[in-house]
């Protein structure tokens, strides 16, 4: 089976989080994730992750903390996913892979339709906005 690694940046600005939805491909098209992508060979969590965001939202990022890293196993591939806790420094985070983007407050949290991996990092997230 593919295993794959992912860094998924955490963007929270005035109460609220940034999610994105996949394009509706693939096994996991249509699901809200974090942004990020897949680490190069030897390349850091934290260096994928700023990478990911110029690339995929022409967003400059710098990351502040890793919160989780989770390990999941999805019926054609597994995963593991850096969570890390991420501060906009410059952008309009512009969506080139995204269908959708939306801001959403603790109380939207799970309104959304999040890929399975995604959801450990959502229930920190919750517990991060409440702080």
């Amino acid at each position: 089976m593919k295993h794959i690694e992912v860094a998924a940046a955490v963007l929270v600005e005035e109460g609220r989080v940034f999610a994105a939805q996949r394009g509706d491909e693939g096994p996991l098209g249509g699901k809200w994730e974090f942004p990020g992508g897949k680490l190069e060979a030897e390349e850091s969590p934290s260096n994928a992750v700023v990478r990911e965001l110029l690339e995929e939202l022409h967003t400059t990022v710098e990351v502040i903390k890793p919160l989780l890293t989770v390990n999941h196993t999805y019926p054609t591939f597994s995963i593991t996913l850096h969570g890390l806790l991420c501060r906009r420094l410059a952008g309009e985070l512009i969506l080139t892979e995204h269908q959708r983007a939306t801001w959403v407050t603790k109380e939207q949290l799970y309104t959304l339709d999040w890929a399975a991996a995604d959801i450990p990092i959502v229930d920190v997230v919750a517990r991060l906005l409440s702080e």
